[in-house]
């Protein structure tokens, strides 16, 4: 539920309200606004009675929520969220950014070439998969808590943020020292216990969809992290799986205005995990911005041919400059469109 107070609601009004929703057994969540505030119930398991609330001094209106999700949703947060990572910002009236770099750490020499080659080519953060969840246990994992220094290396070395991938709550502490943003894999979507130990540490989260995860079970995945306080998450589309084989996923782009719509966190879009195909990664990337993506996160590899991991989606580094050509010309002729 939402209480909606009047803007001439006093302090000792909205305490009054809060109080009365912990009487409940409920918590209480002020969104203070620029006209009013709205105080979030949560915890509730059913239906709110509000009787006693809603005849409260200063309270204009009750809005009942059926959602699971409720602090992603634009009912309790109308307004958008920015989330700064080392001071890249993703969310709208942004920038769109852009993150790339190798699906998996290969060692020092590559992650530092991949780093210079997505500077030069103007990414403003830079990835690299440290621990890799493969589908086959015999496939390449990653070179674990060592691929973590060879990445923070390569991104202090050019002057970019970095993202990597978490995938068990026992490797939380290190990564944080090592990374400026986590990123929950698809696998990991709804490992909830994981969910709320992200959301502990307050650092910035790129929390991707899963492969079978529907809409509303993507944004009750982000309530578990912002349920803990943390709401520095970034939302990102790397395709579902459907019946379709010619692509390694189903890119869903309409899941980008609706996510828009619905909540107030940034999306952001991985058309190299979404296609499999380097073929389509310039052309998606495109597309999810035209759609009103916040930024694209792209596969780049020194030397495709030979990469450990997801070669065939990863494009070279004169691949990529040609797309941020592509990306920049876009930008400009979107001109003052919020992204």
């Amino acid at each position: 539920m939402l209480i909606v107070m009047h803007h001439h609601a006093s302090q000792a009004e909205i305490d009054q309200v809060i109080a009365a929703v912990v009487a409940l057994g409920l918590q209480a969540e002020p969104i203070p606004g620029s006209l009013r505030t709205a105080i979030g119930v949560l915890g509730n398991q059913g239906y709110v009675d509000d009787s006693t609330i809603r005849t409260l001094s200063g309270v204009r209106e009750t809005i009942h929520v059926s959602k699971p999700y409720k602090m992603v949703s634009r009912d309790f947060h109308p307004e958008p969220t920015i989330v700064d990572v080392s001071g890249v910002r993703f969310g709208e009236g942004e920038k769109p950014v852009v993150i790339a770099g190798p699906c998996s750490i290969e060692s020092e020499e590559q992650m530092m070439a991949a780093a210079e080659l997505v500077k030069a080519a103007g990414a403003q953060m830079l990835r690299g998969g440290a621990f890799k969840p493969r589908t086959g246990p015999y496939s390449f994992q990653g070179l674990g808590f060592e691929g973590l220094r060879y990445l923070q290396q390569a991104g202090q070395a050019n002057g970019l943020p970095v993202v990597t991938e978490v995938m068990r709550i026992e490797q939380l502490e290190t990564i944080c020292r090592h990374a400026d943003m986590l990123q929950v894999g698809a696998r990991n979507m709804q490992n909830f216990d994981l969910l709320k130990e992200v959301g502990k540490t307050g650092h910035p989260v790129l929390l991707k969809r899963g492969m079978s995860a529907t809409l509303e079970d993507f944004l009750a995945a982000a309530e578990y992290i912002i349920a803990e306080g943390n709401n520095r998450v970034v939302l990102c589309e790397r395709g579902i799986r459907t019946f379709e084989k010619a692509t390694r996923n189903t890119l869903d782009l309409s899941v980008v205005p609706l996510i828009r719509e619905m909540s107030h966190l940034p999306i952001i879009v991985d058309p190299s995990h979404a296609t499999g195909k380097r073929m389509l990664v310039p052309i998606m990337s495109r597309a999810a911005l035209v759609v009103g993506a916040h930024g694209v996160m792209v596969e780049v590899h020194p030397n495709p041919a030979t990469a450990l991991c997801d070669g065939a989606q990863s494009l070279s580094g004169r691949g990529f400059s040609e797309l941020m050509v592509e990306i920049n010309r876009l930008n400009d002729f979107l001109g003052g469109r919020d992204c």
